[in-house]
């Protein structure tokens, strides 16, 4: 089956990217690092805007904006996830137990992407971006976690520094109900 991809120049995607079964290989600053420097590299041979990021255990997200006239985000991914496979293979190898996979496996093929359609489509997945590590049960507020892009919106002043608590509030009044 062939699928079929979103191709705008210039766009701006929703990513999320998942490691081989789940596995939990961005756990630690060693992993999170290789991937940082393949983003780096990538990014140098092949710009691209890094709108917003956040990095789990076993997953990620990102929001990108493509240059104009360019919309190969696939080949991009293509790079990161190479570069990051061949750093981290053998120390991947110590986490999973692979019986029917190439012991060289990292991530799990294909990612999902989106085609981020307006602004309000836009905070919707830069919210879903750093609200994720509460949702995963990672943290109790979006601040608290390191590998995320909401550090830097805080700095600059795009978010509060409490930011998120609303949607804390609101998950505390579901479960009384």
């Amino acid at each position: 089956m062939r699928y079929r991809r979103a191709r705008v120049a210039g766009g701006c995607y929703f990513f999320t990217v998942v490691t081989f079964r789940r596995c939990k290989l961005f756990a630690d600053e060693y992993a999170v690092s290789v991937l940082r420097d393949a983003f780096r590299v990538v990014m140098v041979r092949r710009p691209f805007v890094m709108n917003a990021a956040v990095v789990l255990p076993d997953h990620m997200h990102c929001i990108w904006t493509l240059p104009e006239n360019d919309a190969d985000f696939a080949g991009r991914w293509r790079l990161i996830k190479t570069s990051v496979t061949k750093k981290l293979s053998d120390y991947a190898a110590t986490r999973l137990i692979r019986p029917t996979h190439s012991p060289r496996s990292v991530w799990q093929h294909r990612y999902w992407e989106h085609l981020i359609r307006d602004d309000d489509d836009y905070r919707a997945h830069i919210d879903y971006v750093h609200y994720n590590p509460v949702k995963h049960g990672h943290v109790r507020q979006p601040l608290d976690w390191r590998y995320s892009s909401i550090h830097r919106y805080v700095a600059d002043g795009s978010l509060p520094t409490d930011w998120g608590a609303a949607f804390m509030d609101c998950q505390q009044d579901v479960g009384r109900e």
